[in-house]
Formats: C-alpha cells, structure tokens, sequence
C-alpha cells in the first residue's frame, strides 16, 4: 500500500516566490483603479480619527531613496492604525513655490529673456515645471505601494492654496507680528534674495584673519589722559565690510590695555595677542571698558569716526576683546547699533559688489575703482589701503554659511525686509510668539525624545523670521502701500478680497491685474496713492502653513487639526517643524501637530553620503524592479530610521532573504489550515498549542507595544525571532506529525491547525502595514474560515490571538531541546543516523513539565521517552542536573508516520492502522 496518499500534506496555491517586480504593480494598479483610499474612509466611517499630515517634498526632480524611505515610513505607519481599526487620512503634498524652480526655468530661457519676459509669464513657466514633477514623483511614490488621497493632494501653487497661504499671511499680520524692517539678513549675493536660516548650509571656507588698529580720536585721548599713539586694535575675518564700521564694540564687565606700543586690547585677550605678535609692548595702562563708552576712533579705511559702544556679545575666547562693528553686516552689530544709534551703512547691492553709496559717502580712497568690484576681490586691496594699521594677517579655514541652491557663499546685508516678529505678543495673546511656541511644544510627543532637545534650543536661540523674498515665483506679500505715508493697508476688506481674487484666479492676479481692479468696489481708496509691494513669500511660509490651507481650510478631506502626526527628516527641526509650529503658535496658539517624528537620512553600506560621483547611489526605481516594492518597504521597517540607514545591494539581499522567511511561515500555515471548516473552543486545545498561543500572545503584545512607539525594527526583531525561534524552529516543526498523520477531524489535529490560523491571521495584522501586497496576496488564497467575509487586505482589523489557560513552564524544556540537539547533531555529522525519529530519550521524565507523553515525544520528534531503554545507546546529554541518554529506537519504522512505534517494518503502527482504517485521511 502506498501510504503517501493517506497522509494529510500540506495544501495551498498560494505560490512559493512573490514574483514582486511582476505581481506588484498589477495589484497596486488595482487598488488605484477601485480608488482603495476611499474604501478606507468607508471602511472606518466613525472610528477614531488619526491624521498624517504629509510635509510636502519639492516638486522638482524624480524620486530618490531619501524621498522611498520617508513615504513608506508614512504609508507603514497610517495602515498601521488603520489595521489597528482607526479612521485615517493622509493627503500628501508637493511645495511647487521657490528658487530651485526659478533656477531650472532660468536654466532653460537664458537670463537675457527671463529678465525681458512679464513675471506672469514666468511663473506660468514655473508653474509647467512644478506641474510636470508633482505627476512624475506621484507615479513613483504610488509604485511603492503607498496608499494617500493621490487623488486629490495638495499642491502649493493651486489657486486656492495660494489663497489660503496669502490669508494665513493675512492672519498674522493682523495679530500684529508682521514687521518691515532695514536690518541684516543672510544673502545670497548668486541668487540676489533673502534667505531664512532654514535655507543656509555650513561648509568649510578660507578666509582672512587681520588684527587692524583703529586710532583714538584726539577728544578721546584727552578724555583718558593720553598722550601720543592709542588706539583700539580690531580683529575680522571680513575685511570687506571695514568701509561700513561705524562701531567697535568693547565687553562692559571686561578691563583693557594700552601697551607702550600704544594698542588697547582687553586685559584677558593681553597675552594672547602677545604669543600671536599682534602687540608686543608692556601693558602700561589699565582701562575700563564702561570709561571709553561712546569715544570715537578713527576708521583707517576711510578715516570716518566709530563709536565705542559696550555690548554683551563681545566674547574673551579669540580675537582682542574689540569688536568691529558694522550695523549692516551683522545681527549682534545691528542689535548693538540700534541700541547706540549708530549709523547702519550698507554700501552693498544685491550682486554683492559695491555701489556708488562707497563715492557717495566717502567710504574708501579711490572710490571709482571700487564701484561695481564684487566684495570678496576687495579684501586684498582694502588690505593694501589699511598700511600699517594693519597688525597681522593671516589665512585660515572655518565653517562658513553657504546659500542651499548655489552653494556659493552668503552674506549678511542689510535691506528692507518682511519679517515676523518672534519676540512680540500676538494681539489677544498672553505671551511672546517666541514664548507661545516653546510652551506649545511641552504638550508634544517626541520620537525619539532627543529630537525635542533639538527643537527647543532652536526656538529659544532664533531671530526673527526673515519671510520676504526679491524673486517672482511665489506667493506674493500681496499689501498695498501709501505712496506719500508709507503706511501699509491692512484693511480687512481689501485682504479678503484679493484672497478671493486668489481663490479665483491665483496668486499670479496680483501681477497680471491693475491696483485698481485688486480693490473692492467702493473701497474709499485711491488707487493712485498706492504701490504694490514687489516681495514674494519665504517658500517656508507656504509649507508652514500647509495646517490651515491642508486641514483647517475645508478644501481637502485631510483630517483633524492639530494633527496627530508629522514625522521628515531630522534636517526639518529647522526647517518645516519650526515653521508650521511658529505659524500655528502666531494665529492658533497651539502646536500644529501632536507627535513629531524624526528620521535619518539614507547613506551606503559604509555610512558615506550618496552621490552619483561616488557611484553608490541607490535608486528606488531599480531597486523595485530587481526586488519589488515589499522588499524596499521592509527594509525601511527593519532599519533604525532614527539614526542613518544604511542601504546597498548586500543589504537588499539580506532583507529578500527575511521577507522569504516570513512569506514561507505563511505558507507553511496556509497549506496546513486548508481543511479547517471550525475553530475549536478554547478549552480543546492541548499543552503544545497552549504554549504556542500564550507564547504568541506575548510576542504579538510586545511587537504593538513597539509599533504604537512608532519603533518598527524592534517590532520587526522581535516578530522574527518568534517565527524562527518558536513558531516555525518549534512548533511548526513538533506539529507535523499530528497535521500530517493523525486522523482528518482528530481533536488534536484540529486544534492545532486552530492556533494556527489564529496565529497567522494576528500575525497578518501586524505584518500588513509594511507588507501590504503580500498581506493582500495571502487573503486571496486563505481558507474561507480565515479570509471570513474579507474581500482583500483592507477589510483586516488585527484582532488577537485567543487567551487560553497557561501551558508548561519551558525553560527546562528549552535547554533540553538545545542539549538533545547538540548531542545527535554529532550523530548526524557521523551519519550514525539521519532523523531524530530513529531514537528514544531516556531518563526521569518528571523533570519536564509536558504531562501527555506523546506531547514530550513531539516536542523532541522521537518515537519514544522513557525511564528505560534497551535500545544501543549512542549519545547523551545534562539537563537541569538530571542526565539523560539517548537510544536507537526499540521499535521499528512506521511506513506511514516514519516514527519507530510499530512491530515490523512492514505495517503501519497502530495509531496509522486506525487512521488508515477509518478512511478519512482525505
């Protein structure tokens, strides 16, 4: 007889290999196809709501890994709490506003027929580009399986969003934080705009280091009682800026020097400037700073007077203690110079080379020859003008801010500028903008935690926002100004009304229509006494403010406000998080999100930047073709993103091999509950699925205590260990006798195959987030008791797995497996035999905490456990101080089962006998 067709084999369709690159995007295709997004807003109509508000990447260029890694990590954790059965939202977004645009349109015109096209051409050129770039990176973001409002996003540039970036504007304005200022801001001189903080880098730059002596005026040697050389020595690292000194600046608590070689420097900075040959006369004098307040010196540049002023930014950790002071071309000056009125000269246009101001105001000898040079080729010849004032010079190289679009070095220039005020009180509020932020942040959930130490210095240490920019494609700072008062109308009516324009017609209305048809009808305005303010928005103003025109505005089905979530990179503290957060502290008070995540940026296997120089870039597109979507979605999961993820062919090999694993586990249970018409009660379970099950139970309780921490590579560690260690290097293993052998509707059988299923249909709650396609996959060829009334992955709400009365205690029974293990492993090596089945255990069974004896003998997959044997011994082992020794079996092979428990060879043991007798091994 051939007892192969009488065993109960594993049985499903349900294929080995994914065929991912294949399968995938025919099934997401699909999913789009029957606007699946929908479905889940159906689906948990009513349930707790969690948002996910999407920060919006730049619409300009295809995806990368870095763009992979942050969808996936969103569209991971928005099915995880929809899986968790929450209603859920995710409109994603693209910023379409700003330079880097403007640079690829340039790029393509020419400057000569940019600067003659009209600016509402241009930015119909803009707005082209953005456009083509929003539907390229929504191709490829869908082709990882990431399920949003694709629909309808959010796109910046809409006629409506920038009408609501405009009333936002508006909005603080009116609360009385919007300021116009002539202060120095960063300035990129290559791409003639203002910048924020947010769009400044740090790279290495040489620059000179002078010491430069800045003789005492003869009223302020009389006032001190000197005679002879005096003079305040100056240390900079920007001779360029020396015409606009109007000041130097002294530390007020600090003693200073006059040396026989007549320089002061302060007392603590003395012997320094000694060891570096800057001075090298005995200090003959002591001087109090708060004695040469308000002194003049003389400015050997332009022989122009500078003031002596005391401020508290003057530091004893470098330079002389004596500060070069030039009100427009530095914030602690300006800050310093507002305080003593110093004159804020700026004699720098906005290519960064001096205009005529240097003829008009004298500012240096020569001054034609100057007109129109570029600031950083005059250093050598201001150097050549100091003479002997100038004490040292010398090189040096240190970090140095660079523009973020065309990393060319910035400036700090004064201009007039828009700014919103950080240190001023919002009208109705109790506190500082500044204030009003940091304390809505306390109510914030961080991951990780160390990413509110981030944030919170940034807030306390920031200036003002600088929000005003001089380029063409953005959203304009659309206000009227008086001609004659200068006075700037804010007039509720008028704001309303060119938002409408906006709602209408887009931002591009305040360039293509006439003052007069942007007023309201019966304004009580003359048009004639107004002029438009040029200036466009900070492209951080529209992103920051993505709260009120996504979620709060009505115009997207995008979620609750504040929303529960917005997690970018960790590059955004300073960027998108401080700017959303300032927006919504300035009109709302509150913070705009409740839980801020961070995440790492992508680099190669050896943790070094991607570049395409370097030849280790990893592309998301081929990585999907060779691999398929899931596996790029897993690698995300089993990474750390809080910190750097490293990423390269290797890696992907590793996670394949993982994802093969746990596809394989669900096949194993899928082929091995085909049969299962009913779960059984769950006091019909034996000692083995018990254990399973109450250990699934803890596993499956840890992995989403993990995941509701939003930490997916410990979840995911601890998911695998389980299926490798317990569930498929156990228990699938010491089951196979009872699913393959026993008789079809065996109580023991049946509750096996019963855990099983509740395992893998929990399991597939968990894994569903991140493996979306496979879960999906495994529904459709899943046994009707398990798939119940499930059409496809998106009806699944993880649900857990039965709690059953607790099983043995395993810790004796684990070690021993080990030991046992160890022991025939040799005999396997040896080829002294080749299953476990052909031995029996024997020993004293009262040390392991299984009752049922065939229960023991599945747990080692022998045919016996004794106190005795007879059989020739061929191994042995220790356990918990007891030993046991390990026998060729007594009995003799089953034909059927393959365990030694029958009398001859040739017929089945009794246990097959009855099950083949019965006949209902089908």
């Amino acid at each position: 007889m051939d007892f192969k067709d009488t065993l109960l084999l594993p049985k499903t369709d349900f294929p080995m290999r994914g065929n991912l690159p294949n399968n995938e995007p025919k099934k997401y295709n699909a999913w789009f196809d029957a606007d699946i997004y929908e479905q889940m807003k159906t689906k948990r109509a009513g349930a707790e709501m969690f948002t996910l508000h999407d920060g919006p990447p730049y619409a300009n260029g295809d995806i990368h890994i870095g763009h992979a890694l942050n969808k996936i990590l969103k569209d991971i954790i928005l099915k995880y709490n929809y899986f968790q059965g929450k209603a859920v939202r995710m409109t994603p977004g693209w910023d379409c506003h700003g330079l880097p645009i403007e640079q690829k349109v340039e790029e393509k015109l020419g400057k000569s027929k940019k600067e003659a096209m009209p600016t509402e051409k241009f930015r119909e050129l803009c707005r082209a580009h953005a456009a083509k770039f929003v539907d390229i990176q929504r191709d490829g973001f869908k082709a990882l399986g990431v399920i949003a409002d694709w629909e309808n996003p959010y796109v910046t540039m809409d006629f409506k969003f920038e009408a609501n970036i405009y009333r936002t504007l508006c909005e603080v304005a009116q609360k009385g934080l919007l300021v116009e200022r002539h202060k120095p801001i960063f300035w990129s001189w290559a791409a003639r705009t203002a910048l924020a903080d947010a769009e400044v880098e740090y790279e290495d730059k040489e620059d000179y280091s002078i010491y430069v002596h800045f003789e005492l005026s003869d009223a302020a040697k009389e006032k001190l009682g000197v005679e002879g050389k005096a003079g305040l020595v100056i240390w900079t690292t920007t001779p360029w800026t020396l015409p606009a000194n109007t000041g130097i600046s002294l530390n007020p608590d600090e003693m200073y020097v006059l040396t026989d070689d007549g320089h002061i420097v302060a007392e603590a900075r003395y012997d320094a400037m000694i060891e570096e040959g800057v001075v090298s006369g005995h200090a003959s004098r002591k001087i109090a700073a708060r004695e040469m307040e308000n002194l003049l010196a003389i400015n050997p540049v332009n022989g122009r007077t500078s003031t002596v002023v005391l401020g508290d930014h003057v530091l004893m950790d470098g330079g002389t203690g004596c500060v070069h002071t030039a009100p427009g071309h530095g914030e602690d000056d300006y800050k310093v110079g507002l305080k003593y009125g110093l004159e804020v000269v700026m004699p720098v246009d906005e290519r960064g080379c001096y205009d005529e101001s240097v003829k008009g105001l004298n500012l240096l000898p020569n001054p034609d020859e100057f007109v129109g040079m570029h600031i950083f080729k005059a250093n050598e010849p201001i150097l050549e003008i100091l003479g002997d004032a100038l004490l040292k010079e010398s090189k040096f190289v240190h970090s140095y801010p660079h523009c973020w679009r065309t990393k060319k070095p910035l400036i700090y220039r004064a201009t007039n500028q828009w700014f919103i005020s950080i240190d001023d009180t919002a009208q109705g509020a109790e506190d500082t903008l500044r204030n009003t932020a940091l304390n809505a942040i306390e109510g914030v959930d961080f991951y990780p935690k160390s990413s509110k130490n981030r944030l919170k210095p940034m807030i306390e240490g920031r200036p003002d926002w600088c929000i005003s920019r001089q380029r063409s494609w953005g959203v304009p700072i659309a206000f009227f100004r008086n001609k004659s008062t200068k006075e700037v109308i804010l007039d509720e009516n008028v704001l309303e009304h060119i938002a409408t324009l906006f709602d209408a017609q887009g931002a591009d209305a305040w360039y293509s229509m006439s003052i007069a048809e942007l007023l309201p009808e019966n304004s009580g305005y003359n048009p004639d006494d107004f002029e438009k303010i040029d200036d466009i928005l900070d492209v951080w103003f529209d992103s920051g403010s993505t709260w009120n025109s996504v979620i709060k505005s009505g115009n997207y089905d995008a979620g609750e406000y504040p929303a529960s979530l917005y997690i970018e990179g960790s590059d955004q503290h300073r960027g998108w998080f401080q700017s959303s957060l300032l927006l919504s502290a300035a009109v709302n008070e509150v913070s705009p999100y409740k839980t801020l995540i961070t995440h790492g940026f992508t680099v190669d296997e050896k943790g070094e930047k991607m570049s395409k120089s370097k030849g280790n870039v990893v592309a998301p597109d081929k990585v999907i073709k060779e691999y398929g979507s899931e596996i790029l979605r897993l690698w995300v999961a089993l990474s750390d993103y809080q910190s750097d993820l490293k990423i390269s062919d290797g890696i992907l090999k590793q996670t394949a091999e993982q994802y093969r694993k746990i596809r394989n586990t669900f096949r194993f249970l899928l082929a091995n509950v085909d049969d299962l018409e009913t779960y059984v009660s769950n006091d019909a379970y034996g000692e083995l699925d018990r254990w399973i099950l109450t250990k699934a139970a803890e596993v499956f309780t840890s992995v989403k205590s993990s995941f509701d921490a939003y930490d997916f590579l410990r979840g995911f560690a601890t998911l695998n260990h389980f299926i490798t260690n317990e569930l498929s290097g156990i228990y699938m293993d010491i089951t196979k006798d009872r699913l393959y052998c026993e008789d079809k509707n065996d109580p023991v059988r049946r509750a096996t195959q019963s855990a099983m299923a509740h395992i893998a249909k929990a399991m597939l709650g968990l894994v569903a987030p991140v493996l979306t396609y496979t879960a999906d996959e495994i529904l459709e060829y899943a046994p009707a008791l398990f798939k119940g009334d499930m059409e496809n992955v998106f009806d699944l709400v993880y649900v857990e797995v039965p709690a059953v009365e607790a099983s043995f205690d395993d810790k004796v029974l684990l070690e021993a497996r080990v030991k046992f293990s160890e022991a025939v492993d040799k005999l396997k090596k040896e080829k002294l035999m080749k299953s476990t089945l052909e031995v029996e255990i024997a020993g004293d069974m009262s040390v392991f905490d299984i009752k049922e004896s065939k229960d023991l003998e599945d747990w080692f997959v022998v045919s016996a456990m004794k106190s005795s044997s007879e059989g020739e011994q061929v191994a042995s082992f220790e356990v918990d101080g007891a030993s046991y020794t390990v026998h060729k079996a007594t009995a003799s092979k089953c034909p059927r089962c393959w365990r030694f428990t029958s009398s001859s060879d040739e017929c089945a043991c009794e246990r097959c006998a009855n099950v083949v007798g019965n006949g209902d091994v089908a």
